[in-house]
Order: structure tokens, then sequence, then C-alpha cells
């Protein structure tokens, strides 16, 4: 059976297909109002909104991250909400807190719950690094669970939610790493780089003239849900699903069958979640593209922004000037792509049978 064949008997049509695919053209339309260029970092925040996932950007100051972010969510048609991460931010005023409310008619008094910003389909955690790792983790109830406790009750965030948060790279003085524990609820870190020359000459030239266009919202809340549901639905094949694991169990190192660069370079590897978000990614990527299968391709073209803050390189990676992408561009030119090869190669049997 064909894997078109398949995606059609899992319930998604060509009608299914063809709405994600001319979802995404409408919002880079919509987008293209606002931001110049950067096409691979909308890519890549898209696949991670229709995989329902959370996604960091990491980028020198006057990108338009935080622009890029709240055009992204008029264009969705959500609620956006924006907090701005500093040293002297604490839990509550991430996830709210109970207040004590009089009740006039009667006198009496009672706590009530008063909702903070995370209380938002869309969340922009901007220069999340700035804040103590306590308020961090306010964070990391809401986006695996999605959900905060606030003393013993349970509150229920919005649906769809998905969070964005930024990092500088440069400014290192009154930060806070990330754990490695928090870096891994979010799907992919992205990074944002410098326009070309000709994008900074259309920035600079939109930038000084009349206002900006409006933008339009293109799809609601209940559309998104429907083509999160969809993208799980998409076939993936046990080819594609091994050499997602190849690549991923090729990064822990003194594993069985990994390669002796990734022993001298990594200091720690990737956990199961960074397969699961392959593989989610993978099928996102290939709706969006109209398709309806994963190829080894999606896989490979998702490698970077889902394994580069999974895996840690060691001491004498960074003495040399090596970092995560370089160890994963290895990795990946390291692997057979074909199912013969992949099941032949000696190595990579060490691997299924660890």
């Amino acid at each position: 059976m064909s894997a078109d064949a398949a995606a059609n008997q899992n319930g998604i049509s060509e009608a299914d297909s063809k709405r994600l695919h001319e979802a995404r053209k409408r919002i880079i339309e919509q987008l293209g109002k606002i931001i110049v260029g950067q096409e691979t970092v909308i890519d890549e925040i898209m696949i991670c909104l229709f995989s329902r996932g959370h996604c960091m950007l990491e980028g020198v100051p006057g990108l338009a991250k935080t622009l890029m972010i709240s055009t992204l969510a008029q264009t969705l048609d959500l609620s956006f909400s924006r907090i701005q991460f500093t040293p002297d931010l604490m839990p509550a005023d991430v996830t709210g807190t109970e207040i004590i409310e009089e009740d006039r008619s009667t006198g009496k008094r009672d706590f009530r719950f008063m909702e903070g910003p995370l209380f938002a389909n869309v969340v922009l955690a901007d220069e999340i690094n700035r804040t103590p790792p306590k308020t961090q983790a306010a964070l990391l109830e809401a986006m695996q669970e999605r959900q905060v406790t606030v003393g013993r009750n349970r509150h229920v965030l919005s649906d769809p939610f998905f969070v964005l948060a930024t990092q500088n790279p440069i400014e290192q003085e009154g930060t806070y790493p990330l754990p490695e524990a928090q870096q891994d609820r979010f799907m992919f870190k992205v990074y944002v780089e410098y326009p070309s020359f000709d994008e900074e000459f259309e920035v600079a030239r939109r930038t000084t003239g009349k206002a900006a266009e409006k933008v339009e919202a293109v799809l609601g809340a209940e559309e998104i849900l429907r083509l999160q549901e969809l993208v799980r639905q998409v076939p993936v094949s046990d080819h594609v699903v091994r050499y997602a694991l190849s690549l991923v169990r090729q990064t822990r190192v003194g594993g069985e069958g990994v390669p002796d660069f990734v022993d001298e370079l990594v200091g720690w590897g990737a956990g199961p979640r960074a397969v699961q978000f392959l593989i989610l990614g993978g099928k996102a990527r290939a709706l969006l593209e109209g398709r309806f299968h994963v190829q080894i391709e999606d896989i490979q073209y998702l490698a970077k922004p889902v394994l580069r803050h999974r895996m840690v390189v060691n001491f004498a990676a960074e003495s040399d000037g090596v970092t995560s992408d370089d160890v994963i561009e290895r990795i990946i030119a390291a692997t057979p792509t074909t199912e013969d090869e992949l099941s032949r190669d000696a190595r990579f049997q060490k691997i299924f049978a660890s």
C-alpha cells in the first residue's frame, strides 16, 4: 500500500492537506506585510505550532523576534500575551495568584484566582533567561501539562496554547541560563540570523516610511486545533522512525554504535522527546508542503532545531569552536538514508540491538 493510500485510510483527504498548505501560504502572505525575510524561521515556527509544540528563538536585539511573534498571533486570531522577564519577576506574576475578595451583599470574604499572563493562546516569554530559575520553572507545568497549580487548585490553560521564548545570546551579565530540563520542553530552538543586504534595505525602507499595513486573521482557534489533530494522522514508515531514532541515539555518549567523534565532543545527548518531536515535526512539514507522508529529508531538515538545545558539547569541543550544529551535521553525514544500507550497517545493528 502506498503512503498516500495509507494517509487516506487514516482519514486525511486531499482537501485536508490542501487546507493546511493553503493556511501556510496565507499566513506567510500576512506576515510578509510586516516581516521582511526570515522564511526559515517562520516555517519552523509554523511547524512547531501545528505540531502542538513550543519554540525558543535566539538572536541578537533588533531582529524583529517580538514583532514576528505578535504579528503571528494576529494572523491566527488568537489571544496574545507578552511577559517581559526580569530578575525581579516572581512566579505569581506569570501564573496568577489568589486574592481575597469580599461579597458586598453578604460581607463574606473568599479567595478568588486572578489569572496571570499565561492564560492566553500565544504567550511570548521575552528574554526568558533574564529571570531566576524559580520564575523560569513556573512555565514547566504549563508547557507540559497545559495547566497551572496555585495552592491546591488546578487551572486549565487555553487551547491552543503556544509558548514562544526569546533569548539574547550576547548579553550574559544578569542572565540565568535555562536548565537542560526546561530547554527540553521546547520543541525547537531556532536561530534568528542577520538579514541579507537586500532584506535589510527593505527593512530600512519600510520602517522609515508610511505606517505598516494591517494584518488580517486567516485562522481561528477551532481550525488550528483541527489542523493539529490532522498532523497526528499523517502516516510514517518504520524506516523513517528508525532513521530518526538512529540520529538521536548517536548523540548519547558511550552508547552502542555511537561514533568516536561524539564520544570526543559531546558531554550529554538528547532524550526521547527528541525522537517524538522529529517525527511530529516531520508530519507537520509534510502536510505544510502538500504531502501525505514523511520523508527522510523532513527529519534531516528538522534535526538541528530539535537537537541543538538537547545535546551539550563538552569543554574540548567548545575550546575548538565546535558547536552542537557541527556535531549534528557530522551525525547526519554518517547515517545512511536508505533502508537497506541502514539495516546492513554493523554499527547501526548495534544501535538497534541496544
